[in-house]
């Protein structure tokens, strides 16, 4: 259970983008890896490892190989660092009867808004200060860690149909509530910039006036933990997809602290806005991850800009995002023989339309990783009349036309406040990521 315990406390550690990016970078800066700027000069050691951080809410470390990424390619690994959550606005105060502040979000991504109500809220992200010069502003990350917040729902006798269907309204229903002060307080308080800012000010002992800008987020503050009788499931906020960049990580430094090389080079690659649509900076349709490849090629060969297209040829890339698990309430709405259980391993996931990278190619060689590692292995196809979404692996294809499988773990009540998922399906999936690295 060793496995899930690092689990547990890396999922509440990560209670934003930027924090699992902070979380994974301290892991791998424990295990030897070394920072690369992507402004400064490259020097590549064969198995050394390294990363890259982009825009602090997106991480792509690697082990570089001991022959040429023209002769190995690359194996990769993708996952996202984001999940659906409430955004805190600019100006944020919504001064209430009573003195009551509550404060103005935007919804990130699609959540199960009605699993945030009545719940204990924390808040945790990035602040920006001024730096060594206006386009450089100084960085802090901050975690209140503590309470903050709830979102109070409405009393069902003010609403007698509430369990016959609810529709939602973010900027009226969702508003989280952080508590109530004098009419004294309010002005001093507005004064120094608001409430937001005070308290993450005073958290980071700075003055309010010196934040520029932030990007903060709400979070539920339960801890992951085991349930089931024989404690077979966990649950956590977060655990789309923070779940699968984890278990790259721990495939990561199992195969880094084996000691020895590999022959390809291994690449862990967990992009930010995946929930959003990718379309940033740091998601998967844009060129960072390539952009990177190509440096290692580039490095690795004496500057021959052949070897990114070999290398790309050579390659292959698990996309890592996790999969609808049958639920035993809803079986009508799963495909009557490609439901995926939790428990019963790895998923791959297969979509007629495309919408997934996978193909019969990729699936066989997944399929393949599985039983080299002693791992069973299911499909996740939707219901026929159920459209599917995306996820990283067709995404990426925009940027390079490499050899790939989306796959997943089954989780049950994808974005929700708190979703459920296998303990055994983490631990057989860090056995296949880890066979493939070797």
């Amino acid at each position: 259970m060793e496995n899930i315990e690092r689990l547990l406390n890396w999922l509440d550690l990560s209670t934003c983008n930027f924090m699992a990016v902070d979380t994974i970078k301290k892991e791998l800066n424990k295990a030897g890896f070394h920072e690369l700027k992507q402004e400064n000069k490259w020097e590549l050691i064969p198995g050394e490892g390294y990363y890259v951080i982009k825009n602090g809410s997106a991480i792509f470390a690697f082990v570089v190989g001991s022959e040429s990424p023209a002769d190995e390619g690359f194996r990769i690994i993708s996952a996202h660092s984001d999940s659906p959550c409430f955004k805190i606005k600019p100006n944020a105060e919504i001064i209430g009867d009573g003195g009551v502040v509550s404060l103005n979000v935007e919804k990130y991504g699609g959540g199960i808004l009605y699993t945030w109500f009545d719940r204990p809220l924390s808040m945790s992200g990035r602040v920006l200060i001024e730096g060594y010069d206006p386009l450089h502003p100084r960085v802090f990350l901050v975690d209140l860690k503590r309470p903050v917040a709830t979102i109070p729902h409405l009393a069902i006798h003010f609403n007698r149909g509430v369990n016959d269907g609810n529709k939602l309204s973010v900027q009226k229903d969702m508003k989280p509530v952080i508590g109530y002060f004098s009419r004294q307080d309010i002005e001093e308080t507005m004064r120094h910039g608001g409430f937001v800012k005070c308290i993450v000010a005073r958290e980071l002992g700075i003055e309010p006036e010196m934040i520029l800008d932030y990007e903060l987020n709400l979070y539920p503050c339960e801890k992951a933990g085991l349930v089931g009788l024989h404690q077979q499931y966990f649950q956590s906020a977060r655990i789309d997809d923070l779940s699968m960049a984890f278990a790259g990580l721990e495939a990561m430094l199992k195969a880094k602290a084996a000691g020895k090389a590999p022959r390809a080079t291994n690449i862990l690659a967990i992009f930010d806005n995946e929930e959003t649509g990718s379309g940033t900076k740091q998601g998967a349709a844009s060129p960072v991850l390539r952009d990177i490849m190509e440096r290692i090629s580039l490095l690795r060969s004496d500057g021959d800009r052949e070897t990114i297209y070999r290398a790309i040829a050579r390659s292959f890339m698990i996309s890592a995002d996790d999969a609808h698990a049958w639920h035993p309430n809803y079986n009508e709405k799963y495909d009557p023989t490609n439901h995926p259980v939790i428990g019963g391993g790895p998923v791959v996931k297969i979509n007629a339309n495309c919408k997934y990278m996978t193909d019969g190619d990729g699936a066989a060689a997944f399929r393949t990783l599985c039983d080299l590692a002693g791992v069973n292995c299911q499909y996740f196809v939707n219901h026929s009349d159920v459209a599917g979404g995306s996820t990283l692996g067709n995404i990426s294809s925009s940027q390079f036309d490499m050899r790939g499988v989306d796959m997943g773990n089954a989780i049950w009540a994808m974005h929700s406040a708190r979703e459920t998922a296998g303990v055994s399906d983490h631990i057989d999936t860090v056995k296949v990521f880890t066979q493939f690295y070797s």
